[in-house]
């Protein structure tokens, strides 16, 4: 009878070797010769009359591999599926000699796996610690700039004669070109369009009252400022901070003035970005836009939250993996296999990643945290309505339940949708171990740290 015997051959890596004997696979192997000669179509021989010799000495050897090979998988599995040893992937197959195998000589066979074992480890204290929930307070300037950004996409774009307001759209032409004036042959020349106000006051000042037609030759480095003048870089084509290319002359040729004329706040303005709301007045309009602002500024800093929650957990728990088992894994482990080198170079984010699901399933099974078919369903209508957005879908939503009955039986988009909520019930419990103390930062400030840390 075939056997299984474990041994620790390193840092949580065990050796499993399966012994099979040949009485676990002969009769198999036999068995299916018969089927072989039943059914191979050979000439000279009328189907299914084939002799079993002839069939031996045909199949013989390829039939002998595959039954002693699948003895040997099909003791394995009993094995795992029996003592359900907590391992990472499924075991590698150890360097087994196959050529040892020999259908004239039938024996009993050894071969080795190696297994790569979960460690056991502690999750880090939380209640020990204190982190920053940076808030960002939501003021008058904000909900004035929304307004105001509501008014030009809903405006009328208008063309004036000449340049005489900041807000006044520009099409232009760059030209490469000499500090006279003198376009630069093969230079680069590309049309775009710019407000006014991105200027430097300078170039603003003397760009006034220019019409269609007329042009300017300038400086880049001395027309567009900081975070413009990067912007303006890249647009011709050029490296963000590159001096040299901002040292360059360009001749700056007027193609169309334009200038947007904004919405008026109204009620028929109103309607249209909030229907059925009934607003009438600016204030009322300034009243939901601050609940809606300060709702996704909360929303960020919350995330942000998350993501320290996120490198505390990972930075704080000790865990050790079997680092050479996981490498050989990840060379052999996907769609397509990788070289070692590539496998060292990926193992360091490959050994976060893993350690997140080590983490994050604890907390999932000791604080029995799951997710219902209901808090799919009613995600997935949030998600289809969002998706509608403010598109009138009039009264009758009855076809809602049988589309959501539809995405509840695609297996894809009720995973993706279980990995979001049960992400969202880790952190929502985590959160409430840990003490947080508030600190005002400005949205740029909270904008750029999201950017530095993504998961």
């Amino acid at each position: 009878m075939a056997t299984v015997a474990r041994e620790n051959i390193g840092l949580l890596t065990d050796k499993l070797t399966i012994k099979v004997s040949k009485e676990e696979y002969l009769p198999s192997f036999e068995k299916k010769l018969k089927e072989y000669s039943k059914t191979a179509n050979i000439p000279g021989f009328r189907k299914g009359m084939v002799p079993t010799g002839m069939i031996r000495k045909m199949y013989g050897p390829s039939i002998f591999n595959e039954e002693v090979l699948r003895t040997v998988e099909k003791k394995l599995y009993t094995y795992l599926n029996d003592e359900k040893p907590e391992i990472f992937a499924q075991p590698l197959p150890l360097e087994n000699d196959l050529s040892k195998i020999d259908f004239n000589n039938p024996i009993d066979y050894d071969f080795g796996f190696e297994m790569g074992l979960k460690p056991s480890f502690k999750i880090a204290d939380l209640a020990k610690e204190t982190l920053t929930l940076n808030k960002v307070d939501v003021n008058d300037e904000m909900i004035t700039e929304e307004i105001n950004r509501m008014q030009i996409k809903g405006g009328k774009m208008m063309e004036p004669e000449q340049i005489d307001n900041e807000e006044n759209v520009l099409n232009v032409l760059f030209s490469e070109a000499d500090k006279d004036g003198s376009v630069v042959e093969g230079g680069i020349s590309k049309e775009n369009s710019v407000l006014l106000k991105y200027f430097t006051p300078a170039i603003q000042k003397q760009l006034m009252g220019k019409k269609t037609g007329d042009s300017l030759v300038f400086q880049l480095s001395k027309t567009f400022e900081g975070e413009k003048l990067d912007m303006m870089l890249q647009d011709l084509g050029f490296e963000k901070g590159d001096k040299e290319a901002a040292s360059k002359y360009f001749k700056l040729d007027l193609v169309k003035v334009g200038l947007i004329e904004k919405r008026a706040l109204d009620g028929e303005f109103f309607n249209e970005i909030y229907p059925g709301k009934n607003i009438q007045t600016e204030e009322e309009l300034r009243a939901i836009l601050k609940e809606e602002i300060e709702k996704y500024w909360g929303a960020q800093s919350r995330n942000q939250l998350h993501d320290q929650l996120y490198h505390l957990l990972l930075d704080k728990t000790t865990m050790q993996f079997p680092e050479a088992f996981l490498k050989k894994w990840l060379q052999t482990g996907g769609e397509k296999p990788k070289t070692a080198a590539e496998a060292e170079a990926e193992f360091p984010m490959f050994a976060n990643q893993l350690k997140w699901t080590l983490i994050s399933d604890r907390l999932i099974v000791d604080n029995k945290l799951e997710v219902s078919q209901d808090e799919l369903k009613d995600y997935m209508k949030e998600e289809v309505m969002r998706y509608f957005g403010q598109m009138n879908m009039g009264e009758d939503l009855s076809w809602l339940d049988s589309y959501i009955d539809r995405m509840m039986k695609d297996e894809k988009q009720v995973d993706a949708t279980y990995r979001r909520l049960i992400t969202e019930k880790i952190f929502s419990f985590i959160e409430k171990s840990v003490k947080t103390k508030e600190k005002k930062v400005t949205t740029e400030e909270l904008t750029a740290m999201q950017h530095n840390h993504q998961h």
